[in-house]
């Protein structure tokens, strides 16, 4: 029998808000405030001038001043989630074995600000003048590690490193960590502030963003027959997962049951799904399979929905291949319809979304949608969010590279 593993703590770092209540509210609200000009950075040079940011986000409300500088904006997101998280789950690390608590947590790009920012003193100041905490700033395990650091857990950790993809590996090995026996608790998600110049500018090279900069709100558009690219964004969903025991054993009020992970790869090329969607259909078909459970039992899913044109209409078809007619009635959403696009933190802050959804009791809509493309022809609960009651979910991450990575949960006891 495998170990029900279930989530007991979530924090959010998000560009609809920061923690969960805010968060919460503005998945209802199907708003897409958090896109608009991207003020990090001047973008007059840019075909792209637009993102989803984090706003007024002060890391010393929740880190130590020396500490916080001493971290990039990625590890920042997600060491202030993760003390949200722990401070959700009413998790006293004085209380639990810390070898056998421990930490995954996925990044696409990882610190990208401090690789550009002390490469400009390495050229304009010369070698001397790169600042000693380059490495550790820069590094993606660091976000792990400054958790550790900051909670004590002593036990696995490490990072995942798989494009969009990353989140929901990290979600998956935790969930694996923890049924294999060698962890009680894990904190895991994503984190990723990628909103840089050197970012931006190979997403433009690349053609994968909207150029809609005169209706940046507007601008993402999953599924919609006008969508021109996706809109980046920045953020960090971490979860605290734990093996049912261990939560019973504390009194942890439960979130969900992490039920199910399936993860492939196309190997078919750098940037585009395969045209057939194979690789993408096993992993769905995996992770239903991982959950004990059958395609019938899905009644929401929450789709990798970027706002591309290929991706968008392969991730339908691997739904129809795998769902059959049943496709045309489950809800499917777009979370990066308001949030933009998370990048390695995409399949955490969509997960946050999905478990959020399935303890309030309703789906959030995919917005902006409005135009019918014959290709993506499901039920992706347009513009205004739907009443109702989720028991088992899944959750799609497909990134650059082919990785297909798809997380299942259900409502705790529903079995």
């Amino acid at each position: 029998m495998k170990k029900q593993v279930v989530i007991t703590g979530m924090g959010v770092v998000s560009p609809l808000g920061m923690g969960l209540a805010d968060f919460t509210e503005a998945l209802r609200s199907g708003k897409s405030d958090a896109v608009g000009p991207i003020t990090l950075f001047d973008t007059s040079q840019f075909t792209t001038q637009f993102a989803a940011e984090v706003k007024n986000f002060n890391p010393e409300n929740f880190i130590d001043k020396k500490k916080a500088r001493r971290m990039d904006r990625f590890t920042q997101f997600a060491v202030v989630a993760a003390k949200m998280a722990i401070e959700d789950a009413k998790l006293d690390t004085a209380k639990i074995d810390l070898s056998r608590a421990g930490i995954v947590v996925g990044s696409g790009i990882g610190g990208i600000s401090t690789i550009e920012a002390e490469y400009k003193n390495l050229l304009e100041k010369g070698p001397k003048r790169v600042s000693p905490f380059l490495i550790p700033m820069e590094i993606i395990n660091m976000a792990g590690g400054e958790i550790a650091m900051d909670c004590g857990f002593q036990g696995p950790n490490y990072a995942t490193v798989s494009a969009c993809a990353s989140a929901n590996h990290a979600l998956g090995d935790a969930l694996r960590l923890i049924r294999y026996g060698d962890a009680d608790v894990m904190i895991t998600g994503g984190a990723e502030a990628g909103i840089t110049p050197l970012s931006l500018a190979g997403f433009c090279a690349a053609r994968a963003l909207s150029a809609r900069n005169d209706q940046p709100q507007k601008a993402s558009r999953p599924f919609d027959k006008d969508r021109d690219g996706f809109v980046m964004g920045e953020g960090a969903a971490i979860f605290v997962v734990e093996t049912l025991e261990h939560a019973k054993s504390r009194g942890a009020r439960i979130y969900a049951e992490l039920a199910g992970y399936g993860a492939t790869d196309d190997a078919y090329h750098i940037t585009a799904p395969h045209p057939e969607a194979v690789a993408a259909i096993k992993a769905i078909q995996r992770a239903i399979e991982d959950a004990g459970v059958t395609p019938a039992d899905i009644d929401y899913i929450n789709a990798h929905g970027t706002s591309t044109p290929l991706n968008d209409k392969t991730e339908t078809m691997a739904l129809k291949k795998v769902f059959g007619e049943r496709a045309y009635k489950i809800p499917v959403s777009s979370t990066k319809s308001m949030t933009g696009h998370l990048l390695g933190a995409a399949g955490a802050i969509e997960l946050a979304a999905t478990v959020l959804c399935m303890n309030n009791g309703f789906i959030h809509p995919t917005i902006n949608y409005e135009t019918p493309d014959p290709e993506c022809d499901l039920d992706y609960v347009p513009n205004k969010e739907r009443e109702a009651q989720i028991t088992c979910a899944i959750s799609n991450s497909l990134g650059f590279g082919g990785h297909n990575a798809v997380i299942v949960v259900k409502k705790f006891g529903n079995d």
